[in-house]
């Protein structure tokens, strides 16, 4: 018809399929987003952070855009935190798991545990190989990394409750043993599974057989220097 518009479908179908391939796109940049992240974790447990670029990272995980790293995530510092947000949402939920079962407990063994399982009980559910624990490790020997890292970390509802359980079991411990305690604390149980980790992807033997009783392990230890005397100078 003269001056009229022509149909090639039925109506509503250009819409629709603009909608799914919007759809699409969108499901697309997802997964391609959680691949950059998962190649990350993977190089940078593996090799440090520093030491591989944004570039290597889009490459490894088969990006023909050197810079899809920016694009999808954004600067180091955004690509190391979204992996680290990535996981903490699991920790999280184990933390709280832990937290009602230690009540308003003053037993420090209580309030270890809640450190340690929601970690281990994480790893455990990744399966082998894992590289998160590795990839903490590798983060916090950047000093701006560990800043950030921890402060990410602290914003957490459930490690607030932990460090205050901390303080309803040690009245006594004074607030300087308190920090110096929790930075040992935080070494020994990052580097301890780490290093659990490594031997578990490279197929070596470890001291104990499951992160279960690797957790149990840790808890052992922590326990003892969270309650070692203090020595008045």
């Amino acid at each position: 018809m003269a001056g009229g518009s022509v149909r090639t479908g039925p109506p509503g179908r250009t819409g629709a399929a603009a909608r799914t391939g919007a759809a699409a796109r969108g499901g697309q940049a997802v997964a391609t987003r959680e691949l950059i992240l998962t190649t990350a974790e993977r190089l940078f447990a593996e090799r440090g952070v520093y030491a591989v670029s944004n570039r290597q990272v889009s490459e490894a995980a088969g990006q023909g855009n050197n810079a899809a790293v920016g694009y999808h995530v954004g600067t180091k510092t955004d690509l190391v935190r979204a992996i680290a947000r990535k996981h903490s949402v699991q920790v999280e939920r184990a933390r709280e798991r832990r937290l009602a079962e230690a009540g308003d407990s003053t037993d420090v063994r209580a309030w270890v545990s809640c450190l340690v399982h929601p970690l281990t009980d994480h790893l455990e559910e990744l399966g082998n190989p894992t590289w998160y624990a590795r990839f903490c490790a590798q983060v916090m020997t950047d000093p701006a990394l560990r800043a950030t890292m921890i402060e990410d970390s602290l914003a957490s509802p459930a490690l607030q409750r932990i460090v205050a359980g901390f303080d309803r079991a040690l009245p006594e411990l004074s607030p300087e043993a308190h920090v110096e305690r929790g930075m040992m604390a935080r070494h020994l149980i990052l580097h301890t599974c780490a290093e659990r980790e490594l031997a578990l992807a490279e197929g070596a033997g470890t001291v104990r057989d499951t992160w279960h009783r690797t957790a149990i392990g840790l808890v052992d230890a922590l326990v003892g220097l969270w309650l070692a005397p203090t020595t008045r100078s």
